[in-house]
């Protein structure tokens, strides 16, 4: 099979890139032939689409990236195949994913979200997203590198360490993550919660919330915010730093962060809903709150680069779910637990750290796309 990858390339630490690179990465390694390119590319996108003979482009991305990702490939007579994730909502392009051969899907809640907008979801397979479980696996407490790292975060020795790690750390959970904290530390107090995030200007805005709700609490000496562009090499380190990741995202169609953390053997925080739901094994490798509250979308703008005509609002004839809130309640009791039961946290990542290899090594992604593709399209392997 010879493929194109189109992902944001030279790959970034962001989510997409990382994504797109490792399946790149992982089809090479399988002996089949493959081409990174730029979903921007231009001319050397459609130089490879004309002139190499490609059997399928896979595109990393989600619905409004169809010019780049399903137009380009079919104008030059490639067949696509894209890797979506979702963003809340489909606004646009139902007819033109309804009539593809193949879609993947990061998780089934993505593929039900398209499925409730509209589309055919007949060719929508989910495959979820794969990670690199040699690079982020567990270090030990007292590795050197992981003692400093802690050292340089304020850490001290009877502390544990919370993390959360996004573009920004709100749409993440952290604010549902401080309340519950605010409960906790009523019965146990040694803790310090780590919030890192992407530099950018939505970080900006929501950290002006952040810092005046954990004021209002009262646990601002507790919480430590990073703001940085840390690569892929260092956030092993970060995680390994921390005794849980927490992560109770308000929209997330995969978690793939959450993933790594316990590939790391951390066990993972989280929200029974959306991709985290599928990926975390409740009381195993972490914990599920359950959802405390949906946010419901009645209404909602539409532009240009989604395909329109114009700039608008359009009005749903029924609330679509837009996001979600976890309980803060459960937030707070799973996350007593795992501070107060060394031996209950210690085995939960154990089981995370074995639930990560066996599902989501990118390798076995990489084969798992390359199978179904060459059985759904009838290539030659």
């Amino acid at each position: 099979m010879k493929a194109m990858i189109i992902y944001p390339h030279p790959p970034e630490s962001d989510g997409l890139s990382i994504q797109g690179h490792l399946l790149y990465r992982g089809l090479l390694e399988l002996g089949h032939e493959a081409i990174p390119c730029n979903p921007d590319g231009g001319l050397q996108k459609d130089f490879f689409l004309k002139n190499f003979n490609i059997d399928v482009a896979f595109g990393i991305g989600y619905w409004a990236n169809a010019p780049a990702l399903i137009h380009d490939p079919l104008k030059n007579g490639v067949t696509p195949v894209p890797w979506f994730n979702a963003d809340g909502w489909v606004a646009n392009y139902q007819k033109d994913l309804s009539d593809l051969k193949l879609v993947f899907t990061t998780s089934d809640w993505v593929k039900q979200t398209y499925k409730r907008d509209g589309v055919d979801v007949k060719n929508m397979v989910p495959l979820p997203i794969g990670i690199e479980t040699d690079l982020f696996k567990p270090m030990l407490f007292d590795d050197e590198k992981v003692r400093l790292l802690r050292k340089m975060l304020g850490i001290q020795d009877h502390e544990k360490l919370i993390v959360t790690a996004g573009g920004d750390v709100t749409s993440k959970g952290a604010q549902e993550m401080f309340k519950a904290l605010a409960k906790v530390d009523k019965q146990f107090k040694n803790w310090k919660y780590v919030c890192k995030n992407w530099p950018s200007e939505c970080a900006d805005e929501w950290r002006v919330h952040e810092t005046k709700l954990i004021q209002e609490l009262g646990i601002e000496d507790k919480v430590i915010f990073l703001e940085g562009c840390f690569s892929k090499e260092f956030m092993p380190y970060l995680l390994n730093a921390a005794d849980i990741y927490a992560a109770p995202s308000r929209l997330e169609g995969f978690g793939m962060i959450q993933v790594e953390a316990m590939s790391c053997g951390r066990p993972v925080i989280s929200i029974n809903a959306m991709g985290p739901g599928e990926n975390i094994v409740h009381g195993k490798t972490g914990f599920l709150a359950k959802v405390g509250e949906h946010v419901l979308l009645n209404e909602e703008w539409i532009y240009p680069w989604m395909g329109f005509a114009e700039q608008k609002t359009i009005k749903f004839d029924e609330p679509k779910i837009f996001g979600y809130r976890a309980d803060i309640d459960e937030l707070a009791e799973y996350t007593l637990k795992l501070l107060i039961d060394d031996n209950l946290r210690i085995e939960m990542g154990k089981r995370a750290r074995e639930h990560a290899v066996k599902n989501f090594n990118y390798l076995d992604i990489s084969r798992r796309a390359a199978e179904i593709t060459i059985q759904r399209l009838g290539l030659k392997g």
